[in-house]
């Protein structure tokens, strides 16, 4: 079982030939919505990539709540733990340019007041995978890490989007997912070396976790106390590239959620990650597990 606490939105998507300038005005010649959010994404990856999911989040009183939440539940992913919060449901505002390259404005709405109380402790034993990210309140992730540490629970966390974090959560860590960005902040940070090997390296070292940076195109780097190795991505025909990394987490933590050893999980996390690229959209774009599977095979 994965229980996943995060964010839930409407992706707002545009089409532009190129990502605006500060100050620059663009005509898009593409709109579309979307269902979306960190936490929403990735459950809906994991489901698809084979696991029983749980999602933990909150959404609004309003006409993108049921939007939202449409794959989810049409995919089978459990809703029961989604609270209605007396504020708008999250948003993300999308730019997507002909190469695919994005850039995205989230208004936090509902997702500012989840609450770690939400998840029982029946939950967070030691067959449970716990993933979150940081488009929930940290004080609230901190806080349900740690319970699931004690618990027993695996902890997966995506820091995305990148704030301060204190020892107290990274030390609840049983994997971290990170991208080239987030690393060189985490890095800064910790003071530890600035390199994607480095961080993770470090990381691993400093807390006794795994950590991962993803490379985009160039693939991964990965780190833990037993072990280092990287992994190219496979080349696919870029779509667009939104969903792509929590394509990769959700993939790789059902990988895990089946006790598939680490580089297995990784391949097929690359692979989803990649699939994703593929098709316009974040949901809409999650690869299916008998996919992944077979692109994994080739890396």
């Amino acid at each position: 079982m994965i229980v996943v606490f995060g964010s839930i939105n409407l992706d707002l998507v545009v089409g532009v030939p190129y990502l605006p300038r500060a100050g620059e005005t663009k005509t898009a010649h593409a709109f579309s919505t979307m269902p979306g959010g960190k936490g929403a994404n990735q459950a809906l990856a994991a489901r698809r990539a084979g696991s029983s999911v749980a999602l933990f989040g909150a959404i609004g009183r309003d006409a993108f709540a049921d939007s939202a939440l449409a794959l989810l539940q049409h995919d089978g992913v459990a809703l029961d733990g989604v609270r209605v919060a007396d504020a708008a449901t999250g948003i993300a505002l999308i730019h997507v340019d002909a190469g695919g390259a994005n850039t995205i404005t989230v208004v936090p709405g509902a997702n500012a007041h989840v609450a770690s109380d939400q998840v029982p402790a029946s939950l967070l034993g030691p067959a449970a995978i716990l993933l979150m990210q940081l488009e929930t309140p940290v004080a609230e992730v901190t806080a349900l890490a740690r319970r699931a540490r004690a618990g027993g629970a695996r902890v997966v966390l995506n820091a995305a989007p990148m704030r301060a974090l204190d020892d107290s959560l990274l030390a609840a860590v049983d994997v971290l997912i990170v991208n080239e960005t987030e690393a060189a902040a985490l890095a800064a940070s910790l003071e530890s070396p600035q390199s994607p090997t480095g961080l993770a390296a470090h990381f691993a070292n400093r807390f006794g976790g795994a950590a991962i940076v993803t490379l985009g195109a160039a693939g991964l780097v990965f780190a833990s106390n037993d072990a280092q190795l990287s992994l190219p991505s496979p080349r696919v025909d870029i779509v667009d590239t939104v969903g792509a990394g929590d394509a990769l987490v959700g993939a790789l933590s059902a990988a895990l959620d089946r006790s598939t050893p680490w580089p297995r999980a990784l391949r097929e996390g690359v692979a989803a990650g990649a699939l994703a690229c593929t098709r316009p959209g974040a949901q809409a774009a999650l690869p299916w597990r008998p996919e992944i599977a077979s692109l994994a095979d080739t890396i």
